[in-house]
């Protein structure tokens, strides 16, 4: 199990970092919610937020930067929609984090048990 979780950080540390620096501010956490709807306009993705447009615009540029969103820009319109990969890396991160600490648990209510 280790050497599996360890050949996995290995491959996707980088790609890691950047999803969960991403996911550290709640700015930007909100903004996934929302495009969890569906695609949405970066106007309308930022009206709920009380800063400037320009720095709302970092927000959208980490979260694009992390892989987590894809922008596409229409005429004079900014679109956002989320890409599904890094979500599935994070959580499979996730998945192998949890197994292992179940396992150590396990062994742990084992030990409990046992005396």
């Amino acid at each position: 199990m280790r050497a599996v979780l360890l050949s996995f950080m290995a491959q996707y540390s980088a790609q890691l970092t950047g999803i969960f620096v991403a996911l550290s501010d709640p700015t930007r956490r909100a903004v996934l919610g929302q495009l969890g709807k569906g695609p949405t306009s970066v106007t309308e993705l930022a009206k709920p937020f009380d800063m400037a447009l320009p720095s709302f615009m970092k927000h959208i540029r980490m979260l694009e930067g992390s892989g987590l969103i894809r922008t596409r820009k229409s005429g004079r319109v900014r679109t956002c929609a989320l890409e599904k990969k890094p979500f599935a890396v994070a959580e499979a991160w996730l998945s192998a984090q949890r197994a292992g600490w179940e396992q150590h648990t396990d062994r742990l209510e084992q030990f409990v048990l046992a005396t």
